[in-house]
């Protein structure tokens, strides 16, 4: 366990994170490793500390992460990269969206152990959160969808001026020329795809952040499963294929 208490004092060091949080951060890996249904395949401490810790907490280098004061992590999963997020800015309000309830409750216990206060954890489809409309500084999603489906879920929920970050790993051109077909749709433009390397052996990692440039129509957000099950961009990458060719 040294070398993994080593990787988070080194983690708390490279991010300037509070004195609490490699407490913190322990605790969050605790959690996961005494709870044999925690939602994650990763649940051996010297493994989460680089997948799941130092990959979330990577979005700090952005300073629209850094200087966030509301932050919705989408499909929040275990909790990554909400929880070790909430650990970094105890100032900033960090709702984790997640519609089921076997890991809200997780995430609501593994919050907790670690004595964060900053955390809400929101048991509704993103879709389906009207409290969160037009008022989020930095929506985050990991492992959530594909980048359009992302785009669309936050889009409605971000301020003008805010941004969007999704974890993703090796870079698909469809899937980005269908991205930024949604994102005109949404009010959001394409700002940057950053490569990052939170650990070692995480090849191909990136952030993909989409900032909100303009008002999401009214049209949007769409009811609750369209979104994946009719994705916008699609048609539209589509049709500049054809002109390509």
């Amino acid at each position: 366990m040294a070398a993994v208490d080593d990787v988070i004092a080194d983690l708390v060091a490279e991010h300037g994170l509070p004195a609490a949080a490699r407490a913190q951060l322990g605790a969050l890996l605790a959690a996961l490793a005494d709870d044999e249904h925690a939602p994650t395949t990763v649940r051996d401490p010297r493994d989460a500390v680089g997948v799941h810790l130092a990959d979330s907490l990577v979005a700090l280098a952005l300073s629209d992460v850094s200087d966030a004061r509301m932050i919705a992590d989408l499909g929040a999963g275990a909790g990554f990269p909400g929880l070790p997020l909430a650990v970094a800015l105890p100032e900033a309000n960090i709702a984790l969206v997640e519609s089921i309830a076997r890991k809200c409750g997780f995430i609501a216990a593994a919050a907790a152990s670690a004595g964060l206060t900053n955390v809400d954890v929101v048991a509704e489809r993103a879709e389906a959160w009207a409290d969160g409309m037009g008022r989020i500084d930095v929506v985050t999603a990991r492992a959530l969808a594909p980048l359009g489906v992302i785009a669309e879920y936050a889009a409605p929920l971000l301020r003008e001026g805010g941004v969007l970050v999704a974890w993703k790993g090796r870079r698909d051109a469809d899937e980005e020329r269908i991205a930024a077909a949604a994102a005109n749709q949404l009010g959001l433009a394409v700002e940057e795809v950053r490569p990052v390397a939170p650990y070692k052996g995480a090849d191909h990692r990136h952030l993909h952040v989409l900032r909100k440039i303009a008002p999401t129509p009214d049209r949007f957000p769409r009811r609750p499963g369209m979104a994946r099950k009719r994705p916008l961009g699609a048609d539209a990458a589509s049709s500049s294929d054809r002109r390509q060719r």
